[in-house]
């Protein structure tokens, strides 16, 4: 119903039992609050909070409608925002439990079932899908090791790395923090009934548990947090300014270059 809807974006919104109060705040609560005071955030905040938990999910998870409300919100909302509410660091287990509910696991990361099924099912899902396949084609391109350049990582691929692992979210192969003790990635998914294509599943689910890159791209984002969201924060911001500083001072997402948004761009048709 409408009210379970709102009782459950504030559920998203409040701090978790135990967490630090007001007075020392973490980056996930002021992510939420920044995206709740701009309203195109909220309002595509609310379309898959609808989709995935209210009324819509009444009878069940529809799981198409809430991947598909997903990507809506990582294609058109300001990414300094929707990025900060998927990259947010956490100190504590409710911080980090709150961060790995906010893109509802149990409907759009979780299987139908209580264990995870091999990762060749998500992965052959993917393979045939035009809204999957060129994401994962896009991720595997911009979070690719560099084994020439200093580090094993390109410094200029951050904001396309964040960019397209953000664009995975809402496909079969969406992924999400593992457990509350760490920053660790993964789809929902295991290798330990994948047969003679064991090697397989495990590079696909390395792509994400063992790719330095992308782990250097959320260091970094967690690094350079984005200055934006304290003006969001302010409730006498004007909301049309604030997506102006999105798009003109968020130095880390956007003020790159026009490349690392191309791989949002091109997928818009798709969602």
């Amino acid at each position: 119903s409408a009210p379970v809807t709102a009782q459950r974006e504030q559920q998203l919104s409040a701090p978790p039992a135990g967490s630090p109060s007001s007075a020392r705040r973490n980056r996930c609560l002021d992510a939420a609050e920044a995206c709740t005071a701009d309203a195109r955030c909220q309002r595509l905040r609310t379309e898959y909070v609808a989709q995935c938990l209210g009324r819509a999910a009444a009878g069940g998870c529809p799981q198409a409608r809430c991947r598909r409300a997903l990507r809506r919100f990582f294609a058109r909302g300001p990414p300094a925002l929707t990025h900060a509410l998927l990259f947010c660091s956490c100190v504590n287990a409710a911080c980090a439990e709150r961060r790995r509910q906010t893109f509802v696991p149990a409907c759009a990361f979780s299987g139908p079932g209580p264990a995870p099924p091999s990762c060749l099912a998500p992965l052959d899902a993917c393979e045939h899908s035009r809204v999957c396949r060129p994401r994962l084609l896009a991720f595997q391109a911009s979070c690719a090791p560099a084994p020439s350049a200093p580090g094993g990582c390109l410094q200029d691929q951050v904001p396309r790395c964040l960019h397209a692992y953000a664009g995975l979210v809402g496909t079969a192969i969406t992924p999400n923090y593992v457990d509350n003790a760490s920053a660790r990635v993964a789809p929902w998914c295991d290798c330990g009934a994948s047969g003679n294509r064991r090697e397989e599943c495990e590079a696909f689910r390395g792509l994400f548990t063992r790719n330095r890159c992308l782990d250097g791209a959320m260091q970094a984002f967690d690094g350079g947090w984005p200055p934006v969201l304290q003006d969001q924060l302010d409730v006498h911001q004007d909301p049309e300014h604030s997506l102006q500083q999105v798009s003109s001072t968020d130095g880390l997402l956007v003020g790159s270059s026009l490349l690392s948004l191309l791989p949002v761009l091109a997928l818009r048709p798709l969602l």
